[in-house]
């Protein structure tokens, strides 16, 4: 698929959820958000159809984000429809890692191909602050289950105040490095100001080289994570609001006032 900018989108990001087990202190305020109801929530069913349209228009590549995507419940019945759709050669999941010790086997089986981890901090009470209550050695255990249950490459989010020269990066990369996981780094950001950078170790944050549309769990197709721009599926339906979001992608993110990273999924 091509974009008004000339760009090929080929990168599919789909949230299956708003709700997360964690308030980390860039993404949720710590009295909570008030949460979408079941009944706007996109099914399994309409998660993989919208997903078959997309493949077969030029998708190639899908992630699983949420909220924390392993707290839908029967998230590994999703997986396995989607990884069942012939054309998809990149299939993974973004995770806080708290429930993956639980699912990394189950994950693999479904048709997983790999997982990203979020750490920001090796250090168990700087990363309970952080994420409000977390508990780091469930996030290790889930890194461990991950590695065992061979979802290569296993990769470590980290989001940094400004880049990965600042202590508890550098602790990140060392811990990552020691489990053979790869790191990327990813800069503060801010939707309503509009402010984001280039990840290290990854390609986001490159507007000219973006190829990503955005799916939220209330079936709102979204070209750019830093606009208000959103196309609802069930509307217009699958590929008329792939096509729509095609025409009107956004060349540079600007602000976005009216989603969050909890139900867009970054």
């Amino acid at each position: 698929m091509i974009d008004c900018r000339g760009r090929v989108i080929n990168y599919l990001r789909i949230s299956v959820t708003d709700r997360c087990n964690l308030r980390c202190l860039y993404c949720m305020p710590q009295e909570g958000v008030k949460l979408l109801d079941h009944s706007k929530i996109l099914t399994f069913d309409e998660i993989e159809d919208f997903t078959r349209i997309a493949v077969s228009m030029g998708i190639d590549k899908v992630r699983i984000t949420g909220g924390e995507p392993l707290v839908r419940r029967e998230i590994t019945t999703l997986i396995k429809k989607i990884s069942a759709i012939s054309g998809i050669k990149d299939l993974s999941m973004t995770s806080n890692g708290i429930l993956l010790s639980q699912f990394a086997r189950q994950l693999k089986e479904a048709g997983l191909m790999r997982i990203n981890i979020s750490i920001d901090s090796v250090d168990p009470v700087k990363y309970s602050q952080i994420t409000r209550g977390g508990d780091l050695d469930m996030v290790f255990n889930g890194v461990d289950a991950s590695l065992k249950a061979g979802l290569y490459p296993v990769k470590i989010n980290c989001v940094v105040d400004k880049n990965s020269d600042e202590p508890d990066a550098i602790a990140v990369s060392h811990y990552a490095k020691s489990k053979g996981c790869e790191v990327r780094f990813i800069p503060k950001m801010d939707l309503e100001k509009g402010s984001f950078g280039v990840v290290e170790g990854g390609n986001g944050g490159e507007c000219t080289k973006c190829n990503r549309l955005r799916l939220t769990p209330n079936g709102m197709l979204r070209p750019c994570l830093f606009s208000d721009i959103e196309l609802d599926i069930r509307k217009l339906g699958s590929q008329k609001a792939i096509e729509e979001a095609l025409a009107i992608k956004p060349i540079k993110g600007g602000h976005n006032n009216s989603g969050k990273f909890y139900n867009i999924g970054g």
